[in-house]
């Protein structure tokens, strides 16, 4: 094959797996075949996060009215300031990459089928939307190392994707496999 035929072989290639038309990263991350409207009693809703309080739950303000706290679905990070607890290992690494990377960002919540867990809190899967792509919090916590990986049914969507991460950043020591 010509160099230019391999290089529109490689263009195509690229186009179909990165699909750049679908802006939809809710959709990308569901199970084949499974459709956004398939998602059971989860809802997507869109806000901008008004703060991190810690590793796994934000402040958003939600884009249709009124502020959620919000359980980041899947993860959980080192606790930072959960009463009458002690600040644990890399917690506030992954406290502050939490502050980093969403404070004043728009992002995009999936909520779960059990949306709310027992302190009222909204739980949903979140996504930080920014340029060059949207990013997907739980794989960015579970892949530096900064969240081990917490599931309970019926929220489970993501769990052996979150596992595999989780694994991937153990045997890698990263963050708080390497510190803890």
């Amino acid at each position: 094959m010509t160099g230019r035929g391999s290089i529109a072989l490689l263009l195509i290639a690229a186009a179909i797996l990165l699909r750049p038309w679908d802006r939809d990263p809710i959709r990308r991350l569901l199970p084949h075949g499974e459709q956004a409207s398939a998602v059971g009693a989860s809802e997507r809703l869109r806000g901008r996060v008004e703060r991190a309080v810690d590793g796994d739950t934000l402040e958003v303000a939600l884009a249709r009215g009124g502020t959620e706290t919000v359980r980041v679905i899947g993860v959980d990070t080192p606790e930072t300031v959960k009463p009458d607890t002690p600040v644990q290992c890399f917690g506030p690494r992954a406290s502050a990459f939490e502050h980093r990377t969403v404070e004043g960002r728009r992002v995009r919540l999936l909520t779960g089928v059990e949306p709310r867990d027992f302190y009222g809190r909204l739980l949903a899967y979140v996504w930080v939307e920014g340029r060059p792509r949207e990013r997907f919090l739980e794989d960015e916590l579970l892949r530096r190392g900064l969240a081990r990986t917490l599931t309970f049914h019926p929220n489970d969507r993501f769990a052996a994707r979150f596992e595999t991460l989780e694994q991937k950043a153990a045997t890698a020591g990263k963050g708080l496999w390497n510190a803890c």
